[in-house]
């Protein structure tokens, strides 16, 4: 039986990895900051504008909101299994970024241009589309920037405790001014701003993680878990029957 493979971090410079760590660290955690304002800036509200411009009873847009929290947070499962099996962290990330910043415009355009007699379909569209992208991003975005830190360097390793200190502190702060700001413009501008709002941050989160990209310490993928767990099956089974 093959032995199960080991994953092993790429390190695309190779002169001195660690001078380009603030970059590499600090893109995946605006990449998080993004993520979750544009969640929370989209979730907030969404009850509100179900019922007010899509005309839905309270208690069936509170199910379709519902819902879709309920297939945003299950597909992080198939996210995670296909960045361990086969794209790896990086690929994934950028692929779920993609997806969820191309969901964010679509939504905008399903508010603002798109005929008010078809906006429904495309609006449920581009939310799942969203969701896609929240599985491919949520398992892997604070995963990767673990990666970038090297642990057997003193310095690095100190550094990844307050590093995820400032995370978490990210994470809360995006979501805070989402609910302020995005909710505002939505109520008092348009629907179309808050959307186009929380579509520019992706935009320009996805920007800066494609401008470290040659800079980022990578893991390969590990191969199909199933595989390996077949493989302990089938080892078991030879030797049962050689006893």
């Amino acid at each position: 039986m093959d032995a199960p493979v080991t994953p092993v971090a790429i390190d695309n410079d190779h002169q001195n990895p660690s001078k380009h760590l603030p970059s590499q660290k600090n893109t995946s955690k605006v990449v998080e900051m993004a993520e979750r304002f544009a969640f929370y800036g989209l979730a907030g509200n969404l009850i509100t504008y179900l019922t007010n411009n899509l005309g839905q009873p309270v208690a069936a847009a509170a199910k379709n909101v519902n819902t879709w929290v309920g297939v945003s947070a299950i597909f992080p499962i198939l996210g995670a299994f296909v960045a361990d099996s086969y794209l790896g962290r990086f690929k994934t990330i950028l692929a779920s970024s993609s997806i969820y910043f191309l969901g964010m415009v679509l939504l905008s355009l399903s508010v603002s241009v798109i005929p008010t007699h078809s906006r429904k379909p495309v609006f449920f569209t581009a939310l799942y589309i969203l969701a896609i992208g929240e599985g491919g991003h949520k398992p892997c975005v604070q995963t990767f920037a673990a990666d970038q830190f090297d642990e057997n360097n003193p310095e690095e390793k100190a550094a990844k405790s307050s590093f995820f200190n400032w995370w978490y502190l990210g994470i809360v702060t995006g979501a805070s001014v989402a609910i302020v700001v995005v909710i505002y413009l939505q109520d008092n501008v348009s629907w179309a701003a808050g959307f186009g709002v929380l579509a520019g941050s992706l935009a320009v989160a996805l920007a800066l993680f494609l401008i470290g990209m040659k800079r980022y310490r990578k893991q390969r993928p590990t191969g199909s878990p199933f595989t390996r767990v077949a493989q302990v099956f089938v080892a078991a089974a030879r030797k049962w029957r050689l006893t």
